[in-house]
């Protein structure tokens, strides 16, 4: 009988994912050669090779990435059956894995964290901090329990529940001189700085003002919203930022925050997971302590 192992096979899905064996390793919290020697054991029982070796890299085979594909399937059935146990206990235990967006991240956690650890004390949460398209990709596969984002998400295989409705802040330098932009028609000319791309809050800014005089200006854009203020600080434009994160990310920037009129722009933030999860009943509860969590910390 061929001999193959669900460590070997968590092995092949860490190299197929970082095509490097020494990110591959640290991720599966191994040295190189040991995840080296497993990769070529399970390579001589399937008698072919499954990685190209490359002097910085590596690549999949054919068979490697036929191999890669039913890896995932079968760990995520593995991770599926510790969901059933943990189901069935009377609540929240062992390992939860969260997904949470950069523009959120940063705001809410300090908050939730304590709540959580308070509610369910055994509980080991893992926190994966990216952008919306990377953790959708990972809950699909298994690999994250549930995640908190900006919603609509649309996608009939995740369950959305809302958890807070915020406004989006404008952002400019504490010397600018004349009123502050009230509509998205005020920001017309005006250099708008954005997130770069990939993250759900540059778009959400985009919508809001989507004029032909506004527009992100090339080498101009910020990986965090930290970032962001600064620049406004330094008087290189304006931006927009989600309240939750007015408080925090103006303290110390020499900038004025302030508000547009009614209707203002706003984003809807909420915790998604599969629907065919074994702990989608739990995860509503779950929903109300995010719920309760955010409510202290948005001003009022």
């Amino acid at each position: 009988m061929t001999k193959i192992t669900l460590r070997q096979l968590r092995y092949v899905d860490a190299l197929a994912r970082t095509g490097h064996f020494g990110r591959a390793a640290e991720h599966c919290a191994i040295s190189q050669p040991a995840l080296s020697i497993q990769i070529k054991e399970l390579e001589a029982t399937l008698g072919a090779q499954l990685f190209e070796r490359g002097p910085r890299d590596v690549r999949l085979t054919g068979l490697g990435e036929a191999v890669a594909t039913r890896a995932r399937e079968v760990l995520r059935g593995v991770d599926e059956i510790a969901e059933v146990a943990r189901a069935a206990g009377n609540t929240l235990a062992g390992r939860l894995r969260v997904g949470v967006i950069p523009t959120i991240a940063p705001y809410l956690l300090p908050r939730l964290l304590p709540r959580l650890s308070q509610t369910y004390p055994d509980l080991d949460i893992q926190i994966r901090e990216s952008v919306t398209p990377r953790l959708l990709t990972e809950l699909g596969e298994g690999r994250l329990d549930t995640a908190i984002v900006a919603l609509p998400i649309s996608d009939p295989t995740l369950q959305e529940v809302p958890i807070l409705d915020e406004t989006l802040m404008l952002v400019r330098p504490a010397g600018a001189t004349g009123a502050a932009p009230r509509t998205a028609q005020d920001l017309t000319g005006l250099r708008v700085l954005l997130l770069e791309e990939g993250h759900c809050f540059r778009d959400q800014a985009l919508s809001f003002c989507n004029l032909p005089g506004v527009v992100a200006r090339d080498g101009l854009e910020g990986t965090s919203l930290s970032t962001l203020v600064q620049m406004v600080g330094a008087g290189i434009g304006v931006t927009l930022i989600p309240e939750m994160a007015a408080e925090v990310e103006t303290r110390s920037a020499d900038v004025r925050v302030s508000a547009f009129q009614d209707p203002q722009p706003s984003r809807t933030v909420g915790m998604i997971w599969r629907r065919n999860s074994p702990l989608a009943e739990k995860f509503t509860g779950l929903a109300d302590l995010v719920i309760q969590a955010t409510q202290r910390g948005v001003a009022s």
